[in-house]
């Protein structure tokens, strides 16, 4: 399935639409790496384990939105906006776009 952030497909034309998909990740913190998180931000570095979970948060809600877009119908998800948020020390992540008909 293609899942694009622009609103068309070049070399594709949408023959039919939809409506709006949403898929969504919310992650809980682990207390422990918000620890080594809190160390690696003070001595400076990325936080291999923070960022192992955006990995897994994003993979998962553009799963959930392509599964979503296949049950109305759809081959493929334009416009898609990714949006992150921390939601009482848990990872929220949204992914939202139209599920279309591509020729």
């Amino acid at each position: 399935m293609i899942v694009t952030t622009t609103p068309n497909v070049e070399g594709h034309r949408i023959t039919a639409y939809h409506g709006v998909v949403v898929g969504e990740a919310i992650l809980g913190a682990n207390v422990f790496r918000d620890i080594f998180a809190g160390i690696t931000d003070i001595i400076g570095g990325r936080s291999a384990a923070y960022e192992a979970s955006l990995g897994e948060a994003r993979e998962t809600a553009l799963r959930e939105l392509e599964e979503r877009a296949a049950k109305v119908g759809g081959n493929a998800v334009v416009g898609v906006d990714l949006d992150y948020e921390v939601v009482n020390n848990m990872l929220m992540v949204s992914a939202s776009g139209t599920a279309v008909t591509l020729d």
